[in-house]
């Protein structure tokens, strides 16, 4: 009698405790959904303003050297599980991001004096 009563309580634990390890796969799994939802929407909104930005740029609405800087950056923030090499496969957009990575840009550059500005 005593073993069926403590065989019981086990079973009811045991029961118990699985149950609460299947919700938490559950709200595992519901998590990394939402995270991946977040990631592509991330690379959706990069990859929208990088077109824009080069858009920009073929408009001459934007000066090569700012959209450079900011195609790069966004390039490198870019959350892809194993990302191209950008490098190697836009050399002539790095080697120009190299050469005006230390330039002011957007208010900074605004405020600097026109000679230095049109020196940059």
């Amino acid at each position: 009698m005593l073993w069926a009563v403590l065989s019981g309580i086990a079973l009811l634990i045991i029961l118990a405790l699985g149950f609460y390890a299947g919700k938490l796969l559950f709200m595992l799994k519901q998590q990394k959904e939402r995270q991946e939802a977040a990631r592509q929407s991330r690379v959706a909104t990069i990859t929208d303003s990088i077109i824009v930005i080069a858009k920009a740029m073929e408009q001459q609405q934007c000066d090569l050297s700012e959209g450079v800087i900011r195609i790069v950056n966004l390039l490198n923030a870019l959350p892809i599980n194993s990302p191209p090499d950008f490098k190697a496969q836009y050399p002539q957009v790095h080697a120009l991001f190299t050469e005006v990575s230390g330039f002011a840009i957007l208010e900074a550059r605004q405020q600097l004096p026109k000679n230095e500005r049109r020196k940059q």
